[in-house]
């Protein structure tokens, strides 16, 4: 039997609500050069039609800016604002319609740029997801003595802590590795700790067909457990697969469906017909 959902606070990240008792959210990350826009738009209206909920934007740099107003202000779906090592650029997107940030504080420079960059969300009234990863802890979460899910967990909950001080609670929190049994140990760990919503995914997963695999035993461990509140198959391809993936990782835990479970036979040499393209013909049109 499947767990029961872990009771988490609820964020609102432009009309989708993230957390408490809401089903597990789908993301996706366009790969476009954010300088065109009307590339990433049209991206972006893909990954909605494929049942994308949420997309997240790279900021790379300041002459990105333009771009990122004109996508969040066309987008058919809420924008995170996805931001590296400079915090002026979370503070610009939050006037420019980002509906929440992500941010990794351990890359991002001082403790006061990370102040700075709250006050923005605040005043903004849009949530952050604090994103760590391995190559970005918090400075006394680097002994590799430690297992780095330990150090994960470590490092993200010392951020929320610092988030807190700040009285600022509209917090997601990621705590990604490559590895799927680092992943799990990590969000189970963090499950039990904190009751922040959380956004679950193998990190640099790989292809489309190895990344899947991986992501669908990660997640769907997690998932099975009733920890998740939104989550990314995060591949190396276009990034519609990575929804197709998500959604195939939550029909199966009859989490959420978009289109009927097709059951198809495996083959044996009892089969009369040729059963593969039949099947992926019917795939193909049950997902139109």
């Amino acid at each position: 039997m499947m767990a029961q959902p872990r009771v988490t606070r609820q964020v609102e990240v432009g009309g989708v609500r993230i957390g408490g008792d809401a089903l597990p959210v789908i993301q996706s990350m366009t790969n476009t050069d954010t300088n065109d826009a009307r590339a990433t738009l049209e991206q972006i209206e893909r990954l909605k039609d494929a049942g994308c909920e949420i997309v997240r934007v790279a900021i790379p740099r300041t002459q990105s800016l333009e771009a990122f107003g004109t996508i969040c202000e066309n987008s058919p779906l809420p924008v995170v604002a996805d931001i590296h090592f400079d915090h002026r650029l979370a503070i610009e997107a939050t006037k420019l319609g980002a509906a929440k940030l992500r941010i990794n504080p351990g890359n991002i420079g001082s403790l006061d740029r990370v102040e700075a960059v709250i006050a923005a969300a605040k005043e903004a009234s849009i949530p952050i997801r604090i994103g760590v990863n391995a190559g970005s802890l918090a400075k006394n979460c680097q002994d590799p003595c430690i297992p780095l899910s330990e150090r994960l967990v470590s490092s993200a909950l010392e951020f929320c802590s610092f988030f807190e001080e700040n009285e600022f609670f509209d917090i997601v929190i990621s705590a990604k590795a490559s590895s799927v049994r680092t992943t799990i140990d990590a969000y189970r760990l963090l499950s039990a700790r904190s009751d922040y919503p959380l956004h679950i995914g193998v990190t640099e997963s790989g292809t489309e067909f190895g990344g899947s695999i991986k992501s669908a035993v990660g997640l769907g461990t997690l998932l099975e457990a009733g920890i998740g509140d939104t989550l990314r198959v995060s591949l190396t391809a276009d990034p519609v697969k990575e929804v197709e993936a998500a959604w195939e990782i939550l029909s199966a835990l009859d989490i959420k469906r978009n289109h009927p479970e097709l059951i198809s036979c495996p083959t044996c040499g009892r089969c009369q017909v040729d059963m593969i393209p039949l099947a992926k013909e019917v795939e193909r049109r049950l997902k139109t």
